[in-house]
């Protein structure tokens, strides 16, 4: 369940603006109700201000009208109006941390996804032309220690934004009558 934009605030409005049971603020807030009444009595969230739910299209108000007319019912979020606008221009940012998995994952999509084309590689894993070419042709300072890891596991990129280059990629190739490759089961790890 998705919980709403500052849940803490919310709850706090929820508690001064609505007649809803503490149960119903509770399961909406992703809270136990026993932290709800905390906040109702003054001993939990003193001096966050409430966060109106309604005025940010988290909740409608005939939502709230029926959940306090059914103490039984159960709030649901709207549906977002306006969703969070995707970046889609400028380089990647990947910490220091996860620079060293970044030839893993070019590997990875390399080899599971060689329909993809090197300026669709570049803007997923925040790489560069030259890096991709060393990896593919075992060039890499590193190569013998490059093993090909997934970079949605790595942390590099969004299940999402892979499925989105693969899936422009596919069409690419069938505008211009090749054949797609197929996806290549991973290898078992050998055990020792």
């Amino acid at each position: 369940m998705t919980l709403p934009l500052m849940p803490k605030a919310t709850a706090v409005w929820l508690i001064e603006k609505t007649a809803l049971t503490f149960t119903q603020i509770a399961e909406f807030c992703g809270m136990h109700p026993l932290e709800v009444q905390a906040i109702a009595d003054g001993e939990v969230a003193a001096g966050i201000n409430g966060y109106d739910p309604v005025k940010n299209h988290q909740l409608a108000q005939s939502e709230i009208t029926r959940c306090e007319a059914n103490p039984d019912a159960r709030l649901k979020m709207s549906a977002s109006a306006s969703p969070v606008a995707r970046r889609s221009k400028g380089a990647r940012y990947t910490p220091v941390a996860k620079r060293n998995d970044r030839p893993d994952a070019i590997a990875f999509v390399l080899r599971q996804f060689p329909q993809l084309s090197e300026p669709q590689i570049i803007k997923l894993l925040g790489t560069t032309k030259d890096t991709i070419a060393k990896v593919r042709d075992r060039q890499h300072w590193n190569s013998a220690n490059i093993k090909p890891r997934d970079p949605v596991i790595l942390g590099l990129c969004s299940q999402t934004d892979l499925n989105a280059a693969v899936q422009a990629a596919n069409e690419r190739l069938t505008r211009e009558g090749q054949s797609v490759p197929m996806v290549l089961p991973e290898p078992e790890e050998a055990q020792s």
